[in-house]
């Protein structure tokens, strides 16, 4: 953790992996973000994976560092403390992150009207406020169609949520840039971060949709090759797989040297009249005559010989592991200064990250674990809302707000 947004108040009504993925970056930076959820929880807080306890993980990993209010959001009287939340006064608040629906009672119009300077980002599905999720709006892109093996036209979906991701953190971008045009006396807002917009923009950043409209149809499938330049998996003698990429001159003659092809190399580029030291391209479009030399030479040695070699010689490659062996790599996880050991509200303790960059003049504080939820309820209504202890009495009675359960 940071203090970088130190003093910031930041409300989260979101489920799922964008929005609080947001509020915890901007958590990790120092920011107070407290988030409401429907007493018992959202739709997101039992999802896997799960502890044997039956504690949702993910739940417990991206709302790290953050305050926790239970609320009947199904009442009338639990949406209003939710709106009285998310634009409650104060200098350094008025800041909301949410994937509520544009219309109903979290509406920029409905928050606005009670504060006229409330900054709202608003993570979305589809741009026209349809249903969309990361998987679905991947599957309308067409890159489980690009992804895979070959040859074999079954879509394939990745495992990992790259919409939501970006959508998260361009969400916490713009929740501060919109905070800096209001410290500059030009007033909230409502930013409307729809995954189906961030991921064509992402795409046509990429090149990936003037390449199509050119060519007239999408990239095809190409297995493990880096489309563009040299890049692959290759099998050494003793059976392990071995990554080796080769963009830049410099990493194609060190490939070259350490794996003793370069006179086999420059015999297929004097057949082809061509060079492969110069431009990455050619690499890849004559990668079917290359790969058997680099086969060969991955195959004649063992990936204990190699590998000191490559690192030795300056070669780009990575080994490919499994969660377990890299749980064990100190680059990632064990010996990484970014990870604290935590203990959680499910009652586990294991390794958990702060703020993924590093700020080498500032301090790294500590990892602060998920809260429980509705653990500060009564904190966050008495200070927030300046409710008394009777009120707050009066919604618990009522069972309009919920503490903490105990376990």
């Amino acid at each position: 953790m940071y203090d970088l947004l130190k003093g910031l108040r930041v409300v989260e009504g979101s489920a799922f992996v964008a929005g609080p993925t947001c509020g915890l970056y901007l958590a990790q930076m120092g920011a107070q973000v407290i988030r409401f959820d429907n007493i018992g929880g959202g739709p997101d807080f039992r999802r896997w994976p799960l502890s044997e306890g039956g504690d949702s993980l993910y739940w417990e990993g991206l709302n790290k560092g953050k305050m926790s209010v239970a609320l009947d959001l199904a009442r009338p009287e639990g949406r209003e403390l939710a709106q009285r939340l998310a634009a409650a006064p104060g200098e350094d608040g008025g800041l909301f992150v949410t994937n509520f629906p544009v219309d109903g009672f979290l509406s920029y119009e409905k928050l606005s009207a009670i504060r006229a300077d409330l900054i709202c980002v608003r993570v979305m599905g589809w741009a026209d406020g349809s249903q969309g999720m990361d998987y679905t709006i991947n599957s309308a892109l067409g890159l489980p169609l690009m992804t895979g093996p070959v040859g074999d036209d079954r879509p394939v979906n990745h495992v990992l949520a790259a919409w939501d991701l970006l959508t998260g953190a361009y969400c916490a971008f713009a929740l501060v840039s919109a905070l800096l045009a209001r410290m500059r006396g030009q007033g909230g807002r409502e930013i409307r971060a729809p995954l189906s917009d961030i991921g064509a923009a992402t795409m046509a950043n990429l090149g990936f949709t003037a390449e199509t409209l050119l060519a007239g149809h999408q990239r095809p499938r190409m297995g493990n090759d880096i489309y563009g330049a040299f890049g692959r998996d290759f099998t050494t003698k003793d059976g392990q797989k071995l990554m080796l990429l080769a963009i830049t001159p410099k990493q194609w003659s060190k490939a070259l040297e350490t794996l003793g092809i370069v006179a086999e190399a420059a015999a297929v580029e004097a057949e082809l009249g061509v060079s492969f030291a110069t431009d990455e391209g050619l690499r890849f479009t004559h990668r079917a005559r290359l790969y058997p030399l680099f086969e060969r030479a991955f195959a004649a040695r063992t990936a204990a010989e190699l590998t000191p070699a490559f690192d030795l010689g300056g070669v780009t490659w990575g080994a490919y592991q499994t969660l377990e062996a890299a749980l064990e790599d100190p680059r990632l996880f064990k010996a990484n200064p970014v990870f604290q050991d935590v203990r959680h509200p499910s009652g586990l303790n294991y390794p958990a990250p702060g703020a993924m960059a590093t700020i080498p003049q500032d301090d790294r504080g500590d990892v602060r674990p998920a809260p429980k939820l509705g653990q500060h309820t009564d904190e966050v209504l008495a200070e927030l809302l300046d409710m008394s202890g009777v009120e707050i009495a009066r919604l618990h009675d009522a069972k309009i707000i919920a503490g903490p359960e105990s376990k």
